[in-house]
């Protein structure tokens, strides 16, 4: 039955009307999935060295036991966007007599063969090989492997019980960030007070069981809790939901341009794919870290100006590249009222700069690192507002394709054409070019003045761009309307 069910399911995948559809991105994304499997295979492989080279008075084993509480963290939380929860068309087989803890336990099988499974293997097998050539116990080596492997499913299935919960998702953000915070700060050590636990794994073959039993426990739980909701008229029940309504009414004090705003934040608060562009900003206020508390990043300046963008522009970036195919499922209609476009245009502006300016706060504190840190995330953030949202706005002209607003934002290729690859050109690297060029033939000063002097012309051009970008959205809405009329694939 499992094979009939494999081979439906690739019947279904073959012979559907979007596979055609974006086929060159399918393909760039399979090379990409390629080489990130290949990337870390190959960072599995030289692990063990690195480990060895940056703690050389202790075992890589017991380093890498340090961090294991953080990975399972991390990767619970990455999980919560990135994992889609397995599904497939049962309806017709539930008026057939195929068993329900037949088709339970094809779902969550098929779950186990995700793609985010497989990174881990991908990592951890290449370092068990380079394990067991420099003389590590075979068994131990072996069995610690299974036990990562236990881990990973037990990760997997507790990800798909707590997936619809933000609540949960907070709380782990917030214990990754207390953990980090301590162990930083040299309040608490997090990692020695776990690595004991992680590295009896290795050192003690026996302790396999405990992920094993865990990870057949939380499948069973999956299993009960998926068979329950396995009936005919499951779907025909009223679905009752406790609606959430704020009047936004403060939004009216940006006079037309009000009711467009009102319209994105509750678009934006409603929808799972809008509403996990906000966490996904929120997170990567955290990525300057990668590079300030690293010595091999903390010479390199121009790095430092590509942090700053990124972070002020994170949100001007996941956003702002698939405006207006976030109103793509009413687009239609709203271009058949008598609705200014430049009002329209403008609200779009206003929620992208609040968006920059408040991700630029929350960078301050990088100041700890030094004003020039301080210096360069303003200028980027001057950069973002003057130049980058003419930028991305202009090129949302070309968005055609539709997005589903209830969808996961990762590995869903819904609105993606080549317009998002082309776009990183002119909003990361132009400024990281212009930025290097004048550090490298002056100095850090004034390629942090450049930046804000460009960002500054850019507000003085502010009527007049968006002039022009209003022309071009009307020259190309009937083309848009078409475009988001078909079904994304």
């Amino acid at each position: 039955m499992f094979r009939q069910f494999t081979s439906l399911q690739w019947k279904s995948f073959f012979r559907s009307s979007n596979l055609g559809k974006s086929l060159g991105i399918k393909i760039v994304m399979g090379f990409f999935g390629v080489y990130m499997l290949l990337s870390l295979a190959g960072l599995g492989t030289g692990m063990y060295f690195i480990l060895k080279e940056i703690f050389p008075d202790q075992s890589p084993m017991w380093s890498i036991s340090q961090y294991f509480i953080y990975w399972i963290l991390i990767e619970l939380f990455l999980r919560y966007f990135m994992q889609k929860l397995p599904v497939m068309d049962i309806k017709p087989f539930l008026t057939t007599p195929v068993k329900k803890s037949t088709i339970a336990h094809y779902i969550l099988g098929r779950s186990a063969a995700s793609i985010y499974n497989l990174l881990t293997v991908f990592f951890v097998v290449p370092f068990a090989i380079v394990l067991l050539f420099n003389d590590y116990p075979i068994l131990n080596v072996l069995l610690w492997v299974v036990a990562v492997m236990a881990i990973v499913l037990c990760i997997n299935y507790v990800n798909l019980l707590i997936n619809k919960n933000e609540k949960v998702l907070i709380g782990i953000a917030s214990i990754l960030a207390i953990g980090y915070g301590l162990d930083y700060f040299d309040v608490f050590s997090v990692k020695e007070f776990f690595a004991p636990v992680f590295h009896a794994l290795y050192a003690y073959p026996a302790t396999v069981l405990i992920p094993i039993a865990l990870a057949v426990g939380i499948y069973y739980v999956n299993y009960r809790f998926l068979k329950d909701k396995i009936y005919l008229d499951a779907t025909l029940k009223a679905k009752r939901v406790e609606a959430n309504t704020s009047d936004l009414t403060w939004t009216k004090r940006f006079g037309e341009m009000g009711s467009f705003l009102q319209l994105d934040l509750k678009m934006i608060w409603r929808n799972k794919r809008t509403k996990s562009q906000v966490f996904i900003s929120l997170l990567f206020v955290f990525y300057g870290l990668l590079f300030y508390t690293v010595d091999v990043y903390s010479s390199m300046v121009p790095m430092k100006a590509f942090v700053g963008v990124f972070m002020t522009g994170i949100f001007l970036s996941n956003f702002g590249q698939f405006i207006p195919a976030w109103d793509s499922s009413y687009y239609s209609m709203m271009m058949s009222q008598n609705i200014p476009m430049r009002k329209y245009l403008e609200s779009k502006v206003i929620l992208i700069t609040v968006s920059v300016v408040f991700m630029f706060l929350l960078t301050i504190p990088y100041v700890y690192f030094g004003w020039e840190a301080l210096a360069i995330n303003f200028g980027c953030a001057m950069y973002n507002l003057g130049v980058n949202i003419p930028v991305i706005l202009y090129f949302g002209s070309f968005n055609k394709k539709r997005i589903e607003l209830d969808q996961s934002p990762f590995g869903n290729m819904q609105g993606t054409s080549a317009t998002q690859f082309l776009i990183m050109l002119p909003v990361l690297v132009v400024p990281i070019v212009l930025f290097s060029i004048f550090y490298y033939v002056f100095n850090l000063q004034v390629a942090v003045i450049a930046l804000s002097v460009l960002g500054v012309i850019g507000f003085a051009m502010k009527n007049y761009l968006l002039n022009l970008i209003t022309e071009q959205y009307k020259r190309k809405k009937y083309g848009m309307i078409a475009g988001f009329k078909e079904k994304a694939s």
